[in-house]
């Protein structure tokens, strides 16, 4: 008798792999991130990665709520943008396709602190 070999599951292709950030994309969130820590605005993060996003969220002090999250999502990629920069309220303040670009409002925060 011969082991046969369990039938394919019908769904299993289409589940997402887990999202993450690459080496790229971490970078330029962790020097913004070091470059707010030093002017005492951010103290704590946070990194989650979901099936369907991954997320960087920045705190003023631990165990609050995030003050802001810096989210991908790639299947936003063909639409709107897949990186998203969301407030604390929850509204999305800027969102594109070029990180970068993305975390330029986060960017006119830090220039403000220097004033």
């Amino acid at each position: 008798m011969t082991a046969q070999t369990p039938p394919p599951i019908p769904f299993a292709a289409s589940l997402p792999e887990q999202v993450s950030f690459d080496r790229r994309e971490l970078s330029s969130i962790l020097t913004l991130y070091g470059r707010m820590v030093a002017l005492g605005e951010w103290r704590d993060y946070g990194i989650s990665m979901l099936r369907d996003m991954a997320v960087f969220s920045v705190f003023r002090r631990t165990a609050e709520h995030p003050l802001y999250r810096i989210e991908k999502r790639p299947r936003l990629r063909g639409k709107q943008g897949m990186y998203a920069v969301v407030g604390m309220d929850g509204q999305t303040l800027r969102r594109g396709h070029d990180l970068a670009a993305v975390l330029r409002v986060l960017e006119a925060k830090l220039i403000r602190a220097v004033d």
